[in-house]
Protein backbone atom coordinates (compact mmCIF):
# COMPACT_ATOMS: atom_id res chain seq x y z
CA UNK A 1 0.00 0.00 0.00
CA UNK A 2 1.26 3.48 -0.93
CA UNK A 3 2.12 6.09 1.76
CA UNK A 4 -1.07 8.40 0.54
CA UNK A 5 -3.49 5.69 -0.77
CA UNK A 6 -6.79 4.30 0.65
CA UNK A 7 -8.22 1.01 0.60
CA UNK A 8 -11.06 -0.64 2.43
CA UNK A 9 -10.15 -3.21 4.85
CA UNK A 10 -12.65 -6.45 4.90
CA UNK A 11 -15.15 -7.28 3.18
CA UNK A 12 -18.27 -5.17 1.68
CA UNK A 13 -21.16 -5.28 4.52
CA UNK A 14 -23.71 -3.49 1.69
CA UNK A 15 -24.92 -3.39 -1.74
CA UNK A 16 -27.41 -1.05 -2.36
CA UNK A 17 -28.12 0.04 -6.63
CA UNK A 18 -24.65 1.94 -7.22
CA UNK A 19 -23.32 2.15 -3.67
CA UNK A 20 -21.52 -0.41 -2.12
CA UNK A 21 -21.21 -0.32 1.91
CA UNK A 22 -17.70 -1.28 3.99
CA UNK A 23 -16.49 -1.71 7.75
CA UNK A 24 -13.29 0.10 7.62
CA UNK A 25 -10.54 1.28 5.85
CA UNK A 26 -6.75 1.69 5.96
CA UNK A 27 -4.56 4.85 5.71
CA UNK A 28 -1.13 6.59 6.78
CA UNK A 29 -1.11 8.94 10.04
CA UNK A 30 2.64 10.19 9.78
CA UNK A 31 3.84 8.33 7.93
CA UNK A 32 2.48 4.81 10.08
CA UNK A 33 -0.60 2.45 8.45
CA UNK A 34 -3.94 2.71 10.56
CA UNK A 35 -6.99 1.36 10.26
CA UNK A 36 -10.69 2.95 11.05
CA UNK A 37 -13.89 0.88 11.37
CA UNK A 38 -17.73 1.65 12.16
CA UNK A 39 -17.89 2.64 15.31
CA UNK A 40 -14.79 4.19 16.30
CA UNK A 41 -14.04 7.62 17.90
CA UNK A 42 -11.14 9.50 17.25
CA UNK A 43 -9.84 13.36 17.12
CA UNK A 44 -10.67 15.63 14.56
CA UNK A 45 -9.66 19.41 13.14
CA UNK A 46 -11.51 20.52 10.82
CA UNK A 47 -9.97 23.22 9.47
CA UNK A 48 -6.99 24.27 10.97
CA UNK A 49 -8.21 26.99 13.20
CA UNK A 50 -11.10 25.00 14.40
CA UNK A 51 -10.94 23.17 18.00
CA UNK A 52 -10.34 19.66 17.77
CA UNK A 53 -13.47 17.62 18.70
CA UNK A 54 -14.25 14.02 18.58
CA UNK A 55 -15.77 11.79 15.07
CA UNK A 56 -17.45 9.01 15.38
CA UNK A 57 -17.14 6.86 12.13
CA UNK A 58 -21.01 5.84 11.52
CA UNK A 59 -21.12 4.78 7.42
CA UNK A 60 -18.42 4.25 5.13
CA UNK A 61 -19.53 3.32 1.22
CA UNK A 62 -18.19 3.77 -2.51
CA UNK A 63 -20.36 5.20 -4.96
CA UNK A 64 -19.55 3.24 -7.97
CA UNK A 65 -20.32 5.34 -10.63
CA UNK A 66 -17.41 8.04 -9.77
CA UNK A 67 -15.53 6.38 -8.21
CA UNK A 68 -15.96 8.11 -4.96
CA UNK A 69 -14.69 6.73 -1.86
CA UNK A 70 -16.91 8.27 0.91
CA UNK A 71 -17.67 8.75 5.03
CA UNK A 72 -20.18 9.75 7.40
CA UNK A 73 -19.41 10.63 10.79
CA UNK A 74 -20.71 12.45 13.50
CA UNK A 75 -18.80 14.89 15.23
CA UNK A 76 -19.07 15.83 18.73
CA UNK A 77 -17.45 19.33 20.57
CA UNK A 78 -17.00 20.62 23.98
CA UNK A 79 -19.20 22.82 25.04
CA UNK A 80 -16.84 25.61 25.36
CA UNK A 81 -16.55 25.22 21.64
CA UNK A 82 -19.80 25.73 20.67
CA UNK A 83 -21.98 29.20 20.16
CA UNK A 84 -23.79 29.01 23.68
CA UNK A 85 -20.24 28.08 25.47
CA UNK A 86 -19.79 26.25 28.53
CA UNK A 87 -22.60 26.84 31.58
CA UNK A 88 -23.54 25.17 35.00
CA UNK A 89 -25.57 22.74 33.63
CA UNK A 90 -23.26 21.25 31.52
CA UNK A 91 -20.99 18.38 33.65
CA UNK A 92 -17.15 18.14 33.37
CA UNK A 93 -17.23 15.25 31.32
CA UNK A 94 -19.91 16.30 28.52
CA UNK A 95 -19.89 16.83 24.98
CA UNK A 96 -22.56 18.28 22.41
CA UNK A 97 -23.13 16.39 18.94
CA UNK A 98 -23.65 18.32 15.67
CA UNK A 99 -27.02 17.84 14.37
CA UNK A 100 -26.28 16.98 11.20
CA UNK A 101 -24.29 14.07 9.96
CA UNK A 102 -20.98 14.89 8.04
CA UNK A 103 -20.29 13.22 4.61
CA UNK A 104 -17.04 13.65 3.56
CA UNK A 105 -14.25 12.09 0.92
CA UNK A 106 -11.84 9.90 2.32
CA UNK A 107 -9.17 11.81 1.43
CA UNK A 108 -10.84 14.62 3.01
CA UNK A 109 -11.18 13.18 6.41
CA UNK A 110 -7.82 11.61 6.57
CA UNK A 111 -6.69 14.97 6.81
CA UNK A 112 -8.66 16.10 9.37
CA UNK A 113 -7.70 13.30 11.84
CA UNK A 114 -5.76 14.94 14.92
CA UNK A 115 -2.80 12.76 16.60
CA UNK A 116 -1.77 15.25 19.03
CA UNK A 117 -4.57 14.46 21.47
CA UNK A 118 -2.07 15.49 24.26
CA UNK A 119 -3.97 18.95 24.74
CA UNK A 120 -7.38 17.29 25.57
CA UNK A 121 -7.76 16.85 29.13
CA UNK A 122 -11.86 16.30 29.42
CA UNK A 123 -13.02 13.10 30.21
CA UNK A 124 -14.01 10.71 32.76
CA UNK A 125 -10.06 7.98 32.78
CA UNK A 126 -11.90 4.47 32.32
CA UNK A 127 -9.93 1.46 34.09
CA UNK A 128 -8.57 -1.18 31.53
CA UNK A 129 -8.24 -5.43 32.30
CA UNK A 130 -4.84 -6.64 31.80
CA UNK A 131 -5.03 -8.62 28.81
CA UNK A 132 -3.49 -11.72 30.32
CA UNK A 133 -6.57 -12.26 32.42
CA UNK A 134 -8.61 -12.71 29.49
CA UNK A 135 -6.32 -15.20 28.07
CA UNK A 136 -8.23 -18.29 29.08
CA UNK A 137 -11.26 -20.12 27.61
CA UNK A 138 -11.71 -17.39 24.95
CA UNK A 139 -12.58 -14.72 27.42
CA UNK A 140 -10.99 -11.76 25.08
CA UNK A 141 -12.31 -12.83 22.01
CA UNK A 142 -15.78 -13.32 23.08
CA UNK A 143 -15.73 -9.71 24.68
CA UNK A 144 -14.42 -8.10 21.29
CA UNK A 145 -17.00 -10.00 19.66
CA UNK A 146 -19.33 -8.36 22.40
CA UNK A 147 -18.24 -5.08 21.71
CA UNK A 148 -18.33 -5.20 17.87
CA UNK A 149 -22.06 -6.74 17.77
CA UNK A 150 -23.19 -4.34 20.54
CA UNK A 151 -21.59 -0.65 18.37
CA UNK A 152 -22.32 -1.74 15.16
CA UNK A 153 -25.60 -3.86 14.74
CA UNK A 154 -24.36 -7.28 14.81
CA UNK A 155 -21.72 -6.80 11.36
CA UNK A 156 -18.85 -9.39 11.78
CA UNK A 157 -15.53 -7.85 12.00
CA UNK A 158 -13.37 -10.67 12.38
CA UNK A 159 -11.59 -9.62 9.60
CA UNK A 160 -11.23 -6.12 10.15
CA UNK A 161 -9.54 -7.44 13.56
CA UNK A 162 -7.27 -9.53 11.60
CA UNK A 163 -6.08 -6.74 9.31
CA UNK A 164 -5.65 -4.18 13.19
CA UNK A 165 -3.59 -7.36 14.40
CA UNK A 166 -1.18 -8.07 11.16
CA UNK A 167 -0.57 -4.22 11.55
CA UNK A 168 0.19 -4.59 15.04
CA UNK A 169 -2.10 -2.64 16.49
CA UNK A 170 -3.96 -3.09 19.48
CA UNK A 171 -7.60 -4.52 19.14
CA UNK A 172 -8.96 -1.31 21.44
CA UNK A 173 -7.11 1.76 19.85
CA UNK A 174 -9.36 4.04 20.76
CA UNK A 175 -8.16 7.29 22.77
CA UNK A 176 -11.72 8.39 23.88
CA UNK A 177 -15.37 6.66 23.98
CA UNK A 178 -18.50 8.87 24.02
CA UNK A 179 -21.74 7.30 25.74
CA UNK A 180 -25.65 8.75 25.61
CA UNK A 181 -26.16 9.97 28.83
CA UNK A 182 -27.95 6.84 29.97
CA UNK A 183 -25.14 4.75 29.44
CA UNK A 184 -22.37 7.34 31.35
CA UNK A 185 -25.05 7.32 34.36
CA UNK A 186 -24.73 3.16 34.51
CA UNK A 187 -20.80 3.53 34.10
CA UNK A 188 -20.92 5.76 37.00
CA UNK A 189 -22.75 3.79 39.26
CA UNK A 190 -20.65 0.69 37.88
CA UNK A 191 -17.66 2.49 39.14
CA UNK A 192 -18.88 3.20 42.85
CA UNK A 193 -20.31 -0.70 42.95
CA UNK A 194 -16.43 -1.86 42.00
CA UNK A 195 -14.51 0.30 43.94
CA UNK A 196 -14.06 -1.67 47.13
CA UNK A 197 -13.83 -4.82 45.29
CA UNK A 198 -11.04 -6.96 45.10
CA UNK A 199 -8.62 -7.06 42.16
CA UNK A 200 -9.04 -10.77 41.09
CA UNK A 201 -12.65 -10.14 40.09
CA UNK A 202 -12.65 -7.51 38.23
CA UNK A 203 -13.11 -8.46 34.60
CA UNK A 204 -14.99 -6.98 32.00
CA UNK A 205 -17.91 -9.74 32.62
CA UNK A 206 -18.16 -8.43 35.85
CA UNK A 207 -18.13 -4.71 34.70
CA UNK A 208 -20.60 -5.28 31.90
CA UNK A 209 -22.35 -7.66 34.24
CA UNK A 210 -23.07 -4.23 36.29
CA UNK A 211 -23.65 -1.84 33.46
CA UNK A 212 -20.45 -1.09 32.52
CA UNK A 213 -18.55 -1.39 29.30
CA UNK A 214 -15.90 -3.39 28.01
CA UNK A 215 -12.32 -1.80 27.60
CA UNK A 216 -9.53 -4.54 26.99
CA UNK A 217 -6.13 -2.42 26.71
CA UNK A 218 -6.19 0.96 26.83
CA UNK A 219 -7.51 3.36 29.18
CA UNK A 220 -9.47 5.63 26.75
CA UNK A 221 -11.32 8.57 28.02
CA UNK A 222 -15.18 8.20 28.76
CA UNK A 223 -17.84 11.37 28.16
CA UNK A 224 -21.05 11.39 27.42
CA UNK A 225 -23.94 13.46 25.27
CA UNK A 226 -27.25 14.23 25.66
CA UNK A 227 -27.72 17.12 23.31
CA UNK A 228 -27.49 18.50 19.85
CA UNK A 229 -26.53 21.97 18.56
CA UNK A 230 -26.12 23.41 14.83
CA UNK A 231 -22.79 24.33 13.90
CA UNK A 232 -22.70 27.97 12.68
CA UNK A 233 -19.68 27.25 9.68
CA UNK A 234 -19.53 23.79 9.22
CA UNK A 235 -21.63 24.29 6.03
CA UNK A 236 -18.57 26.15 4.65
CA UNK A 237 -16.31 24.05 4.77
CA UNK A 238 -14.91 23.26 1.58
CA UNK A 239 -14.79 18.94 2.49
CA UNK A 240 -17.82 18.51 2.62
CA UNK A 241 -19.79 16.93 0.43
CA UNK A 242 -23.63 16.94 0.78
CA UNK A 243 -24.42 16.34 -2.47
CA UNK A 244 -23.51 12.74 -1.99
CA UNK A 245 -25.67 12.54 1.41
CA UNK A 246 -28.40 13.85 -1.24
CA UNK A 247 -27.58 11.08 -4.16
CA UNK A 248 -28.07 8.41 -1.68
CA UNK A 249 -31.16 9.26 0.44
CA UNK A 250 -32.87 9.90 -3.08
CA UNK A 251 -31.66 6.63 -4.67
CA UNK A 252 -32.66 4.55 -0.94
CA UNK A 253 -35.94 6.14 -0.44
CA UNK A 254 -37.00 5.23 -4.42
CA UNK A 255 -36.82 1.80 -3.81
Amino acid sequence: MEPNSLQWVGSPCGLHGPYIFYKAFQFHLEGKPRILSLGDFFFVRCTPKDPICIAELQLLWEERTSRQLLSSSKLYFLPEDTPQGRNSDHGEDEVIAVSEKVIVKLEDLVKWVHSDFSKWRCGLQAGSVKTEALGRNGQKEALLKYRQSTLNSGLNFKDVLKEKADLGEDEEETNVIVLSYPQYCRYRSMLKRIQDKPSSILTDQFALALGGIAVVSKNPQILYCRDTFDHPTLIENESICDEFEERLTSHCSSK
